[in-house]
């Protein structure tokens, strides 16, 4: 009698060929750069001061003026960089920068029907990074409080 003939064994399938190939991990796509990340001189202008006279216009305020220039600072005639804002009455407000960077040290100043400002307020001083939308609602809840923006 012939002996039964055995399949021959299979090999059994090692670990590495029971994953499947690792696959490359995609390129991570790059982040567009944050609006704050943009050169001071284009922020200012092309950012914020559409964002401002938006962020006036959904509350209800009035027509306001805005001018981006470099210029004496209120109340003590330094150099600097300031936004100023001319309301209806007279009244008008500066957001000055010591530098050319909206993280720099910044001051308010207001005055009411023509007359000059007398007071420079420090403005954002606790915040360690400036944002857009931050500097935005600052300047409007600051000028609300003055009640110029409109009813509150």
């Amino acid at each position: 009698m012939s002996d039964p003939i055995s399949p021959e064994p299979t090999p059994a399938a090692s670990p590495a060929a029971a994953k499947p190939a690792a696959a490359t991990p995609a390129p991570a796509k790059a982040k567009p750069p944050a609006p704050e990340d943009k050169p001071f001189a284009e922020f200012i202008p092309n950012l914020f001061l559409p964002a401002l006279r938006e962020r006036f216009a959904a509350s209800g305020g009035p027509t306001t003026d805005l001018v981006f220039e470099q210029g004496a600072m209120p109340v003590v005639a330094s150099p600097c960089w300031q936004v100023k804002g001319a309301l209806p009455g007279g009244r008008r407000f500066w957001l000055s920068f010591a530098d050319a960077d909206i993280n720099a040290a910044k001051t308010f100043a207001l005055a009411e029907g023509g007359s000059e400002p007398t007071l420079l307020e420090s403005f954002l001083v606790d915040e360690k990074k400036t944002t857009l939308a931050l500097l935005v609602s600052r300047v409007v809840s600051r000028l609300n409080g003055q009640k110029w923006l409109g009813p509150n």
